[in-house]
Order: structure tokens, then sequence, then C-alpha cells
């Protein structure tokens, strides 16, 4: 019996065949590892996202701490809330797979800043629902200490009255039950302005602009509530905004402020010579503080701002008003 030759054709035709499923597989295969090693690095960088934000939240934790520690009738630049915290390493608090290879780097650092050392935007509009007169002078006075336009004082103002909340229910009284003296409710199809909530808010006003407002960061926020300024750690743009004054003589005051500081207003008034501006009220304590936090798990890193507030009792309470990632 003659035995079976399969023509070359037939021959290479298999082996090409074999080429392209053997491909196949290799292809399915890698694309099953690429899959698997997709889904462990998701849920690697999950987990590095909530160990960051665990860590964060200590951080505001240790500020709240810090801040009841702290003298609450005298708050000044060289208390203990002041105190920075320069990468402090959580590399033996953190769970996690070592590798004996690899160089894992875990870090927090941060640092509180008074809120009242700055001028607060709530403060332009007055209990009544319009402007306060004194405090659109003050602003219109940061604005020129800052070598910005003035004149975006007074659209300021109006903005935060119109953001300002209205009742909703007129309450019971007078004729029919209505109150004649209550604001009306607008209408559903009003369209309601935007509240100022962080100074990113003032874009909305025309004439600021990402420079007007990064020029503005360190000197200007938006508190929940009116609020004084400190005169013991707030700058000499902000302190010559609130009073008789001028940037160099602010200067002055603040540079010897840290050995000096004031125990109420009437010691700054009679070590500066200075009055405040009619309508602005200061003072030489503070309730609210900006922590500014930063945390980094090896690859991952995250920054946040927090605003705390110490409510003005004996037990130096303490809660968190935002907290805001960047």
């Amino acid at each position: 019996m003659k035995p079976f030759h399969v023509p070359a054709r037939q021959r290479g035709v298999a082996v090409i065949m074999a080429l392209l499923l053997t491909a196949l597989a290799i292809t399915v295969v890698a694309s099953l590892f690429w899959q698997q090693q997709v889904q462990v690095r998701s849920m690697e960088n999950q987990r590095l996202r909530l160990q960051t934000q665990w860590a964060m939240r200590g951080m505001v934790d240790f500020a709240r701490f810090w801040l009841r520690q702290d003298n609450p009738s005298l708050t000044a630049a060289d208390g203990i809330w002041a105190t920075p915290i320069e990468e402090a390493r959580l590399d033996d608090y953190v769970d996690r797979e070592r590798v004996d290879t690899e160089k894992f780097d875990a870090t927090v650092s941060g640092r509180a800043f008074d809120a009242q050392a700055r001028f607060n935007l709530t403060n332009l509009a007055n209990v009544t629902g319009g402007v306060n007169p004194g405090q659109l002078q003050a602003y219109q006075r940061l604005l020129a200490n800052l070598q910005l336009d003035s004149g975006l004082a007074q659209a300021t103002a109006d903005a935060v009255v119109r953001s300002q909340p209205r009742p909703s229910a007129l309450p019971d009284g007078g004729n029919d039950g209505k109150n004649a003296n209550a604001a009306p409710v607008s209408s559903g199809g009003d369209s309601a302005p935007v509240a100022f909530t962080q100074i990113e808010d003032l874009l909305s006003v025309p004439g600021y602009t990402p420079q007007v407002i990064e020029k503005l960061r360190d000197f200007v926020i938006v508190l929940p509530t009116t609020t004084t300024v400190n005169v013991n750690t707030a700058s000499a743009e902000v302190l010559s905004a609130v009073t008789s004054l001028s940037v160099s003589e602010a200067s002055a005051v603040t540079l010897s402020n840290p050995r000096k500081k004031f125990v109420d207003k009437d010691n700054f008034k009679n070590n500066t010579n200075a009055n405040w501006i009619n309508g602005v009220d200061i003072d030489v304590k503070s309730s609210y503080f900006l922590a500014v936090i930063r945390v980094r798990l090896d690859r991952a890193a995250l920054d946040a701002q927090a605003l705390v507030w110490r409510q003005p009792n004996p037990q130096r309470t303490t809660s968190l008003v935002w907290l805001r990632e960047n």
C-alpha cells in the first residue's frame, strides 16, 4: 500500500493555520492577564484613595485637637494652633503589602491659618439685607492696597447681598396674616443668584479674572457668618484696609506683633494710635481657622483645605464647617 502524501501547499496552509491559532491563543491569554492587571491596579488605586482620605481626616482631627489646646481668648501668630507639620512619615501606620526592593513614601504635612486674618466677604451684607457701608469702604481700601480696581467693591457687595437667603414663607400677623415689611418671595421662574461659598465664586461678578482671584486668595475669604478681623494675625494689607493705618504703618505693626501681642481692642488703639473704620469691628481672638493639608501615599497625592470653627464656649468645642479637596 502506497503511503499517503500531503501536497506541499496543504502542508503550508496547515502550518499557517497553526501559527494563527497559536497567535490567537496568546492574544486571548495576554488580554486576560491585562484585564486582571487593570483590575488589580484599579483596586490598589481605590485603596490608596481611601487611605489618603483617612489620613486627611486624621490631619483635620489633629488640627481640631491643637485648637482645643490653644487659648481661645487670645489668638496670635505664635500660638499652638499655628505650629506646622512638615512631612511627617506614615510608613509604619499604613496597611500595605511591602516589596523588599520598593521604596514606599507615605507622608502628611499641613498647617493652620487664621481665617479671620482675612477680609470676610460675607461682611459686605448687613443684617437688614443691604450693603454695609463700612465694610464696603474697607474692601475698597483692600483692593487699592493690592493695586486692584477698587471699583470692583461695589459690584461685589451688590452680588453678596443678592446671594443672601431670603424668607420662603411669610409669618402670620397683620392684615390677612401677611407681613407688609417682608421681602417678596421669588417665583419659580426667577433665576436665583449663586450663593457665595468660596473665593472662586467672585468669577461670577463682572471684572474678576482668574489672575485677580489668585492675587486676592491670601487676603479674602468667604465665611458662613459675619466676623471680626483679628489684628494679631491680619496681614499689613488687611490691617490697613480696616483701620486708619497706611500699608507701611501696618507693616511695622505686623512685623513686631508676634513679639508684642495686643490683648484687646483698646490695647491695639493705644499702641498704634489707629482707629478702625466705622461699621468694621476688630478683635484679638478668632473662631474660624483654615487647615491646609497634603497627603502623599506612594503615587497617590491629595491636597485639601478644611474650615474649622472653634466655638466660644468653655469646652472649646470644635466642628468641621467644610472640607474641600483640590
